[in-house]
């Protein structure tokens, strides 16, 4: 056969190339979006909208500028460009833009800050090791 057939199946784009991956996916809740509940997400999320409730991201987390969150926030990294009021858990890293504002604690590995960032609460850091590991303690000497 001179010529060969091709299927349409291969030609087509894959709408997500992570697809066979969930745990690279990206979720993006948009501007315009208001979200009342928990979120729970196995892979990157953005968010652009509005969330009334807690969140729980195994890997990266975006607020963007027109993003805002009333809850608590568990993740490994977040990057924040817009508002959050609530206890903040980043296991790794947050990093607060200049157009960031958090009102609340926040507990992390590491934290930066952009000057023009407001932030209202406490922080404890603990030097980059995961912030649920418990704290080992020195063994005693008994007399």
């Amino acid at each position: 056969m001179m010529f060969k057939k091709n299927k349409i199946e291969d030609n087509m784009p894959k709408l997500n190339s992570n697809y066979d991956n969930p745990n690279q996916t990206i979720n993006i809740i948009s501007e315009g979006t208001k979200i009342k509940g928990d979120v729970v997400a196995n892979g990157d999320i953005r968010i652009d909208g509005e969330l009334l409730g807690n969140i729980s991201a195994k890997s990266k987390l975006v607020i963007g500028p027109s993003g805002k969150i009333e809850g608590q926030v568990i993740c490994n990294t977040i990057e924040v460009s817009g508002y959050i009021k609530g206890k903040i858990t980043a296991n790794e890293l947050i990093n607060m833009k200049s157009t960031s504002q958090i009102v609340g604690d926040i507990i992390a590995g590491k934290l930066s800050i952009e000057p023009g960032a407001i932030f209202s609460g406490s922080c404890v850091m603990n030097g980059g090791k995961p912030a649920d590991e418990p704290e080992k303690e020195t063994p005693k000497k008994v007399q």
